[in-house]
């Protein structure tokens, strides 16, 4: 992938982690499917996961006090094994089909995310253990793994300073689990330093951001762009399907 081409993922990338630092949530659903229409399904993926990573490291830094770690090992542990799945799934999937599925999944995601503050969908222990192993495939087939988590998060009102801090150990884990089972994303250093630096610039962003933004105006920004991002990706591969 050549500088050139990388603009779109560093936007892709920027807003996504500006959109995380701001509402606790939509580095994935942001930044994802954009990076799928760009690199592809495969190497978008992989991008996603191992920058979603570096970010959610980064917050843990400053939150691991808040980690509920009874809850994250109840997600973390039917992840295991989804993870592998949908790993397994994106190795045998021809291309166009997987950006459907990359972008439908994802589509559903922020469907399911836009749901969850006003239906209970994954309450309790057996939300939790749903939700995680969903989680997993999820993340490993499309990169998106936060909003089964915001799911149960929000089924169970947990406070936000809980959200931010268990829901970043529990993608860290999930986004390691799909880097070990599918590989290190292929990409020139320049791009690598590119997408570190709008990782890195979003996030400070978004932290400056952060206390003049209302969650009333965050969290359907994080939708509406997840949302474009998800409906390119699903085109991309129904044309290419077509063609």
């Amino acid at each position: 992938m050549a500088l050139a081409s990388a603009l779109l993922p560093c936007a892709a990338v920027f807003v996504g982690a500006l959109t995380q630092r701001m509402t606790g949530l939509g580095f994935a659903l942001v930044a994802a499917p954009l990076l799928v229409v760009v690199v592809g399904p495969v190497q978008g993926v992989l991008l996603g996961n191992a920058l979603a990573a570096i970010l959610c490291l980064v917050v843990l830094v400053t939150a691991w006090r808040r980690i509920w770690w009874a809850r994250a090992l109840l997600m973390i542990v039917p992840a295991l094994v989804t993870v592998p799945l949908g790993a397994w799934v994106t190795r045998r999937v021809p291309t166009p089909v997987l950006l459907v599925v990359a972008g439908g999944v994802a589509l559903l995601a922020v469907l399911l995310a836009a749901a969850s503050g006003r239906v209970r969908l994954l309450p309790g222990r057996v939300g939790a253990v749903v939700g995680g192993g969903l989680s997993g495939f999820m993340n490993a087939t499309a990169g998106v793994g936060g909003p089964m988590l915001a799911a149960h998060a929000l089924s169970d009102r947990w406070p936000r300073e809980t959200f931010v801090a268990t829901g970043q150990l529990f993608l860290l884990v999930l986004n390691l689990l799909s880097i070990a089972t599918k590989g290190v994303p292929h990409a020139p250093l320049t791009v690598w330093a590119a997408l570190l630096a709008a990782l890195g610039v979003g996030a400070a962003c978004g932290h400056v951001l952060a206390p003049r933004v209302p969650a009333s105006v965050g969290r359907p920004l994080v939708l509406v762009l997840a949302a474009a991002g998800s409906a390119a990706a699903l085109v991309r591969g129904v044309l290419a399907l077509g063609g």
